[in-house]
């Protein structure tokens, strides 16, 4: 035996002239003349180095190699016609294991609403959230999707907008009934400020169309943690700063009020992003024709 490359379309010729029972049958059944099917079995065995097929006028016989072979080839062959057809169903069939990151104060019920919807249309699919406020690498950590607030640097992922985030104040109701009236920005001065630390601890700048006000504020507490200003807000301790989506169960129960109606201190886009590819598998794509439209739903535009 050489040390050729083994050619498979060769191999297949070999295995359809055998089942077919000779060469004649072989080309009728294939559409492949005789002379075409002779010259790949001819050239198997020549890199084999053995006969294969002893061919009279008459009739034609496999040799003990020949039937060897042909076992352990039509063996092969269907191995890899299931395969193919297994990945050509999961062409169109969304199946498989959906990972899916985004950042911790994004899970909700609402959006848990979104995926198991998303699911019982496609039970083949199982989920798996990955809940970070870094910005993992998708291909490094073998994440099909991520869900982002902010803007994205330039790379080769490719992004849909499903909506903003604005950044606005917010009050539980209880404080509001002890607390000066809020009904402008400047009026923020007289409030005990909960300040997430990123967007400052000193002054707040909102804006409304074309309408900009910087309004030095009395720092009641200062975190960098966004869940922790949150729960400081549900404990009616002052006025914080926070973006919509987070606070948007806790308005829907009455437990905060969001104050100060068309002032925003920051307007992030949120992002659906994965990883660019030529062949898009059915999971992501229609989570991301199916789940888009739902989550757009939760980040008004």
């Amino acid at each position: 035996m050489n040390n050729k490359s083994p050619d498979l379309n060769d191999t297949l010729v070999f295995v359809r002239v055998a089942q077919a029972g000779g060469f004649s049958a072989a080309a009728r059944l294939t559409g492949t003349p005789v002379s075409t099917l002779s010259v790949r079995v001819a050239r198997l065995e020549q890199r084999l180095g053995v006969t294969l097929l002893q061919r009279t006028t008459r009739r034609l016989r496999l040799t003990e190699a020949g039937q060897t072979y042909l076992r352990q080839a039509a063996r092969g062959l269907e191995d890899i016609l299931q395969a193919e057809a297994q990945i050509d169903a999961g062409r169109h069939e969304a199946q498989g294991l959906l990972r899916v990151t985004l950042p911790i104060d994004m899970g909700d019920d609402q959006l848990l609403a979104i995926l198991s919807a998303y699911r019982a249309r496609h039970p083949g699919v199982s989920i798996e959230l990955v809940f970070s406020d870094a910005r993992l690498d998708l291909v490094e950590h073998g994440l099909d999707l991520a869900l982002r607030a902010g803007e994205l640097a330039d790379s080769s992922l490719i992004a849909r907008q499903i909506g903003q985030a604005r950044w606005a104040p917010f009050a539980h109701p209880d404080y509001l009934k002890r607390a000066p009236a809020l009904r402008q920005p400047k009026d923020l001065v007289q409030h005990d400020a909960l300040c997430f630390s990123p967007l400052g601890r000193d002054s707040w700048t909102l804006t409304r169309g074309k309408a900009r006000v910087s309004v030095p504020l009395r720092s009641a507490f200062a975190a960098n943690d966004m869940r922790l200003i949150r729960q400081l807000a549900l404990d009616a301790l002052g006025v914080a700063l926070l973006p919509d989506y987070v606070c948007r169960r806790e308005v829907n129960h009455g437990q905060l009020v969001a104050l100060l109606p068309g002032w925003y201190a920051r307007t992030d886009p949120i992002h659906l992003v994965y990883p660019a590819q030529r062949f898009v598998p059915p999971k992501l794509r229609h989570f991301i024709d199916e789940a888009g439209p739902a989550l757009s739903a939760l980040f008004d535009r």
